[in-house]
């Protein structure tokens, strides 16, 4: 629908959700009944949202702009919406910058620092991974204690090292720091993995390489998505790119990034035009030679699963279902994290386009690895799951999945 001035944009912003949702059907000549049955809502259910006797989610609000080609409206209406009634959660980023700088200068307690030769760092090295292959597979809390820990201690021992000793080490920390940023988010404690983020960026700048630093943006980016907040997605994935340090692959990232921000907004020419700056970049980034191990996700094809996730966001569900299932089989059995992420994705587009049986059926296949993973980030697309299959409770193959569907989103 277009506006024939800002006025008038600025009146039916004003609008509630409801409001406008009611105003844009009618403008498509659609019943409430119609417009239901193309949502895989129930029509009591539209009604309710209509007249604002519930909220909105936002993947009600994504389906609803696209087909009612409302080019973004109803989305960022919703967003309003969720952003007024979470106002007092709002994060205070400059606590949190506070905060990061708090857990800098930490130093092995007592006693004389050891001097450490290339063979220690690449024990200390070895270790971490280690530990990062346990996070793929298990809880964040059996692996963060111990990931503290050891960040704690390569970083008090870089500060008791001459070069270039010191400066690995202050690399392998800084690597350290924003993986315990990413595993602290996936425990659910967004402030201290905005804290670890930028501890990272810290480290790294120390260690003479601001590649880290330019990737904690795309971290930022990632925790405003999994906030539904694709403003500032954009702008923090936009800054990553704007740095002139980073590198191709981090250039790379931070595109995909901004892709599923854009996406998460409705804008699908947007989306299209990161995207292939994202394929352009990670095409010619180079394999991992640094002094820390590889940043990001290491999934065998993060373009086609971005896309795959994507789509969903923008409104075509089934398109979301049929490429996710063809990505899914190449993400090795190892990889539980990334499986539980995608596989509860899949079965939550297979849900959103009416393919009920299929997406209880696919979400059996995965509900192991998501109570494996215990990742809080994913339970926030199976709670979205849980809610659409509720509208469903009837159905044989939803009384089969549902009491384990319950048990693992009920065990936080």
């Amino acid at each position: 629908m277009v506006y024939s001035d800002t006025a008038g944009m600025e009146v039916r912003m004003a609008q509630s959700f409801g409001a406008l949702l009611r105003e844009f059907r009618a403008a498509a000549g659609m019943s409430m009944g119609e417009l239901a049955k193309r949502v895989h809502y129930s029509k009591g259910y539209i009604s309710k949202i209509e007249n604002d006797l519930k909220p909105p989610n936002p993947m009600l609000a994504r389906i609803c702009d696209s087909v009612l080609d409302a080019g973004g409206t109803l989305i960022e209406s919703a967003r309003d919406a969720r952003a007024r009634a979470q106002s007092a959660n709002t994060l205070d980023r400059r606590r949190m910058l506070a905060g990061a700088g708090a857990v800098l200068g930490i130093a092995l307690a007592g006693g004389p620092r050891p001097i450490l030769d290339e063979r220690a760092v690449t024990g200390l090295r070895a270790s971490f991974e280690q530990l990062r292959a346990l996070g793929m597979q298990t809880s964040p809390a059996v692996v963060l204690e111990s990931l503290v820990t050891q960040t704690h201690t390569v970083h008090a021992l870089a500060r008791g090292n001459p070069e270039p000793i010191r400066s690995r080490l202050l690399l392998l920390a800084a690597r350290m720091a924003e993986y315990t940023g990413w595993l602290s988010q996936e425990a659910g404690n967004d402030e201290v993995a905005l804290s670890w983020t930028r501890h990272a960026a810290e480290l790294a700048r120390a260690g003479g390489d601001r590649e880290i630093a330019g990737y904690a943006y795309v971290r930022e980016a990632g925790l405003a998505l999994y906030r539904h907040d694709p403003i500032s997605a954009i702008d923090l994935a936009e800054q990553a790119q704007r740095l002139g340090h980073a590198g191709s692959r981090t250039f790379g990232l931070a595109a995909r990034r901004e892709a599923q921000g854009h996406a998460l907004a409705g804008d699908r020419d947007a989306f299209e035009r990161a995207m292939d700056r994202a394929a352009d970049a990670l095409r010619s980034s180079a394999a991992d030679t640094t002094d820390y191990p590889v940043l990001g996700t290491t999934a065998p094809d993060p373009l086609a699963l971005a896309r795959g996730w994507s789509l969903a966001d923008l409104g075509k569900p089934g398109e979301s279902a049929a490429l996710l299932s063809a990505q899914l089989p190449g993400i090795p059995v190892t990889n539980r994290r990334t499986r539980a992420r995608f596989g509860v994705r899949r079965s939550l587009a297979h849900a959103l386009d009416g393919e009920i049986d299929e997406s209880c059926r696919t979400l059996a296949e995965t509900i192991d690895d998501v109570a494996h993973v215990d990742s809080a980030t994913v339970r926030t697309d199976l709670r979205e799951l849980a809610r659409c299959l509720s509208r469903w409770r009837g159905h044989h193959t939803v009384r089969e999945v549902y009491p384990e569907l319950n048990r693992v989103l009920h065990r936080h």
